[in-house]
């Protein structure tokens, strides 16, 4: 009897310690369902978050309607809910987020640029968010002057970004553009160097783009619609006349295409150009006079691709005309049409050309071959030709900052998966090379020695071999338990390189082995590698991504139960869509700002972005496009079955991949989802698409994502 007691108390006690953890577990949100109906060819799809949408205005309105009111409700409960289940994590939050902090130098200045009588560069002092940016005079013992203390110019702001500063040709006059929703829209201001007042000419509602002409008085830039904002304008202002003034000198009037003003490295020639995913066109005025009309290079025609570098009486072409690899062309200033198009470097079928730099006598090169850059030299006097030489297995090399044109020297930057970035002086004449500066990771147990890299190639399902390039703290075995973080992105031809992150080094640091998958829809393999992951070849991205974390898997460095995959943006649809096609493939997953409602966006015309991304994804008012998008968008195909753990970010002034989309997937899921496993969102308020301003608050979400995935394996310091 006395064990029977004893038996009955224990259960007791057992059902009592369930309730008090049910009792004391958060409760995931559970948003309001309302039934959408979605019709287009003939095809009904059933949308019941379709009200979390919100438009522009209401979302700065004073006063929240109820629509308005329930989506923050919903927005606040999701933050709330990810505070809850990540509470535990906190102390190591702030433990990845100082060490991350702390790596980073915080006195650091730029390499300094000399632009005509002056050096430019950045700096930053100790534990201030934003930058100074200075100048010299190129004079010895000359004072610093500084242009910008953005540090003081954003005090009263949640969120501030200043960019596009440009010099006017006297050096007197800064134009500088400003951003404090995150939303892209920016006012640009002018200041006089010469007093330091900011001018009474105050230009709303621009892309950020600012370029002077000669004259020191006149300057154009590109402005946006303010629903889609497309860059659709461009306009020419002159100092001390109001906005309302100001002259429309091109307008941009096919939906499809976007706009923009920059101007030749031979500051002769002020340029607009227009773009769409497969077509450019150009058109140039001379800088001298910013008062003439405007004349066009070469008409636009679908699928030809060029861009204008100038050169004496030549601009040099950079274009896909019959080469789809890119190749040189070059044509009289006063002849720009393409039947006067003369061949300098022809098309190769392996190798990619990504862009050219100019000098007086030399022109380099930048190509892509086997998914890594080259950069080549070839002397203008007797067309020698040579590459400079890199020893990692996977790198990134560019040229940056070469504005002047008088000169033997170029400026590349260089960085690998074990290197930190490092800006290099090369002298093309005799090829020396001077290293200026390697950014300092301020951790006395950080060595370049510690780590290793490598390059593999996957076999993808269709027999292409797919890219990856690793990286991992000397000592780890291949024995299949590893953590392992696996990235890619995949789209719009944007090639993710190799590169050096003194923020990786918190996961690296504590076992975890990291990946870029480099998939198809980027450009890592030439332009065909782009296309084959495109429109109704889009899915051959999704394909790739998996048959590399198999690979990976094969090669024993990882095992699903270990292995976790991050993407962001397109990238987050890439997020999307595997997750739906392979749940068991990973245990966790990180989506930051997901483009994850394809069909929806590409429908709607109003929403930024879309109507000149139909030759990235198809438009779906195409029952072709439809039908195939349909089969991939994460948010149409989730399903009743277990998903990985999932931490899902978002801004809600996010213009590029607006708030619901991911707030609409989180829903859904929860609603489908069959398993326990943690789904989280994490929307941020008070940004946008590309998270935090400043130096050091944007670590604070990396901090968060690195503890969900270390949270997973139970690594708590």
């Amino acid at each position: 009897m006395k064990n029977y007691f004893i038996i009955v108390l224990s259960f007791f006690l057992f059902i009592s310690c369930i309730n008090y953890k049910t009792m004391n577990e958060p409760t995931p949100p559970s948003p309001i369902k309302e039934e959408q109906l979605l019709s287009i060819h003939g095809d009904d799809r059933i949308d019941n978050y379709f009200w979390m949408r919100l438009s522009d205005a209401q979302k700065e309105a004073k006063e929240p309607d109820e629509q308005t009111q329930n989506v923050i409700n919903y927005l606040n409960s999701e933050n709330a809910y990810l505070k809850q289940k990540m509470h535990h994590t906190e102390g190591l939050q702030d433990m990845l987020f100082n060490e991350i902090k702390n790596r980073i130098k915080k006195d650091d200045s730029s390499v300094p640029v000399k632009i005509n009588n002056y050096y430019y560069y950045t700096r930053y002092e100790e534990e201030k968010e934003y930058p100074f940016h200075c100048r010299k005079h190129i004079a010895n013992n000359s004072k610093e002057e500084i242009l910008l203390d953005v540090s003081e110019m954003a005090k009263s702001h949640e969120y501030y970004s200043a960019v596009g500063l440009s010099i006017s040709t006297n050096e007197n006059m800064l134009a500088y553009a400003v951003d404090t929703v995150s939303r892209r829209e920016y006012t640009v201001y002018i200041k006089d160097l010469k007093t330091g007042e900011v001018l009474n000419d105050k230009i709303e509602n621009t892309t950020g783009q600012i370029v002077w002409a000669n004259d020191n008085k006149t300057f154009f830039y590109s402005k946006q619609d303010p629903v889609t904002l497309r860059s659709h304008r461009i306009y020419k202002h002159v100092l001390g006349t109001n906005q309302s003034e100001d002259i429309l000198v091109y307008e941009e009037k096919d939906e499809t295409f976007g706009c923009y003003v920059s101007k030749t490295k031979s500051k002769k020639y002020i340029i607009i150009g227009s773009y769409q995913t497969l077509s450019t066109e150009y058109r140039y005025i001379e800088a001298d006079f910013p008062d003439s009309d405007f004349s066009l290079i070469q008409k636009r025609e679908k699928n030809l691709e060029y861009s204008i570098y100038h050169y004496q009486d030549y601009f040099y072409i950079l274009t896909n005309y019959n080469a789809k690899n890119f190749r040189i062309m070059k044509t009289l200033v006063s002849k720009p049409e393409k039947e006067n198009w003369i061949e300098v470097i022809p098309h190769q079928e392996n190798v990619l050309i990504e862009g050219i730099d100019i000098f007086k006598d030399f022109l380099v090169v930048e190509e892509r071959k086997q998914g890594l850059n080259n950069i080549k030299i070839i002397n203008w006097l007797d067309n020698s030709t040579y590459y400079m030489e890199f020893e990692d297995p996977a790198y990134y090399v560019s040229t940056t900052s070469n504005v002047e044109f008088n000169t033997d020297v170029l400026r590349f930057y260089y960085t690998s998966m074990t290197t930190p970035g490092s800006v290099f002086d090369f002298n093309m004449t005799n090829k020396n090379k001077t290293l200026l500066k390697q950014d300092e990771i301020l951790d006395s147990s950080f060595s370049i020695d510690n780590y290793e890299s490598k390059r593999y190639y996957a076999k993808s399902r269709d027999g292409k071999n797919i890219p990856i390039s690793l990286v991992y703290k000397k000592g780890i075995e291949k024995n299949t338990k590893n953590p392992l973080l696996l990235y890619a992105y995949g789209s719009y031809g944007n090639s993710i390189d190799p590169y050096f992150s003194s923020v990786r080094l918190s996961l690296l640091n504590r076992g975890f082995v990291f990946a870029i998958a480099h998939v198809r829809g980027g450009e890592e393999l030439g332009r065909e590698w782009y296309e084959d992951g495109k429109l109704l070849n889009k899915k051959n991205t999704f394909y790739d991504f998996i048959d590399c974390a198999e690979f990976l898997i094969k090669e024993k460095y990882t095992n699903p139960k270990n292995l976790y995959a991050s993407g962001g943006s397109a990238g987050g649809l890439l997020m999307g869509a595997v997750i739906n096609m392979r749940p068991d493939l990973w245990n966790g997953v990180i989506a930051a700002v997901p483009f994850v409602d394809v069909i929806s966006t590409m429908l709607d015309e109003s929403i930024p972005l879309t109507t000149g991304e139909f030759d990235e994804w198809g438009n779906p008012k195409d029952s072709i496009y439809y039908d195939y998008i349909k089969s991939y968008s994460p948010y149409d195909n989730i399903e009743s079955k277990d998903y990985p753990n999932l931490l899902v970010t978002t801004g809600f002034w996010d213009s590029q991949v607006q708030y619901w989309e991911p707030a609409k997937w989180v829903a859904k899921l929860r609603e489908y989802k069959t398993d326990d496993n943690l789904l989280l969102l994490d929307c941020n308020m008070e940004v946008g698409h590309g998270g935090a301003s400043g130096r050091f608050k944007r670590f604070k979400e990396v901090a968060l994502e690195y503890a969900f995935l270390l949270d997973l394996e139970n690594i708590n310091k």
